[in-house]
């Protein structure tokens, strides 16, 4: 078999469920922790990262892009959302030549602190609490089938827990990572999250599955400067088309600067998150709606390369979001 012939049938492997969720409807999907990227970097580029994918961070983003990795890498996520809802990633790479790539681990886990319990008889607190809680635990594999291109693949369990009553599932990633050789022009595309339909109680609802296709390429490339343009485009199960674009500028590959843009995302005309039904979103309406900021610094600390990343958003009606990233490569 070829190479390109090679590469054609894992793109229609990849493309063919998207055919199958095609006329889903919006909102329908659960689970949906497993959308939260979990990197500062790719944040702060909005999100256009599948094309870029090359730290530890694609173990969530692409996993064929841990194949490439020349290091051991563990990175560390921390968000912070409104109503004191905190997200955490936890991801280490390890290559592994004699297999032709690489190995992962990852966690993910969303989390509230205790909230009051309250009823119609007391709207103001019963006196106990409850919690709730999303986690996924992912094992990955990425590997060199050429110099230029990589796959990888992903197995996740997903366990959801509201007070007392929990949920377990099955999900798995697949990706395709393309390297052109060109500007470090590279294509990606990527399923996420395909897997069986989850069962809350007495409900069963689907995963949150989205296809995924992007690309990057350095626009400028020398010893002190280093500016790399990304788009992503995606099509998930339970909500309309989306698009991501960004840039990254590093400075003498010590200091980085980013800004990205949002696409159809859950912003209205005025920029505001969607709410009472009403969905008058426009895909590229809103000039400041889905913007994106963020920076980054590498840190020698030893023989260790200590990377970190923020990302700043702006979530309209809420508080701004604020992720932080610690990646260390030993």
């Amino acid at each position: 078999m070829s190479k390109n012939t090679l590469i054609a049938a894992l793109a229609i492997l990849l493309c063919l469920p998207v055919f199958a969720f095609g006329q889903a409807k919006v909102g329908t999907a659960g689970a949906q922790f497993l959308k939260i990227g979990v990197s500062a970097r790719s944040a702060g580029m909005g999100d256009a990262f599948i094309g870029v994918a090359n730290d530890a961070s694609a173990l969530y983003y692409n996993p064929a892009g841990i194949a490439n990795l020349e290091n051991r890498e563990i990175a560390a996520t921390h968000i912070e959302y409104p109503a004191d809802i905190q997200y955490e990633f936890i991801g280490l790479v390890w290559p592994t030549p004699q297999w032709y790539g690489a190995i992962g681990l990852a966690t993910y886990w969303l989390h509230t602190d205790d909230m009051i319990k309250t009823d119609y008889r007391h709207p103001r607190g019963t006196g106990q609490t409850f919690s709730a809680a999303d986690m996924a635990m992912a094992f990955t594999y990425g590997a060199s089938l050429t110099d230029h291109l990589s796959i990888g693949l992903s197995f996740k369990y997903i366990n959801q827990l509201l007070e007392t009553e929990r949920a377990h599932g099955w999900a798995t990633d697949a990706g395709i990572y393309y390297q052109t050789g060109y500007r470090d022009f590279k294509l990606c595309m990527m399923l996420a999250n395909f897997g069986p339909d989850m069962k809350f109680i007495e409900e069963t609802y689907p995963l949150p599955m989205d296809f995924r296709f992007g690309s990057s390429i350095n626009i400028i490339q020398s010893d002190m400067n280093k500016l790399t343009f990304a788009l992503q485009a995606s099509r998930p199960n339970d909500n309309l088309e989306r698009f991501n674009g960004g840039l990254e500028y590093w400075y003498n590959d010590m200091f980085a600067l980013r800004v990205g843009k949002k696409f159809n995302y859950d912003f209205g005309k005025n920029g505001f998150l969607q709410s009472g039904g009403f969905d008058d979103r426009q895909s590229f309406s809103g000039l400041t709606s889905g913007i994106t900021f963020g920076g980054g610094i590498k840190v020698p600390v030893s023989s260790y390369a200590l990377q970190v990343d923020y990302a700043y958003q702006d979530m309209g009606f809420l508080d701004t979001v604020h992720r932080v990233t610690l990646d260390l490569k030993f």
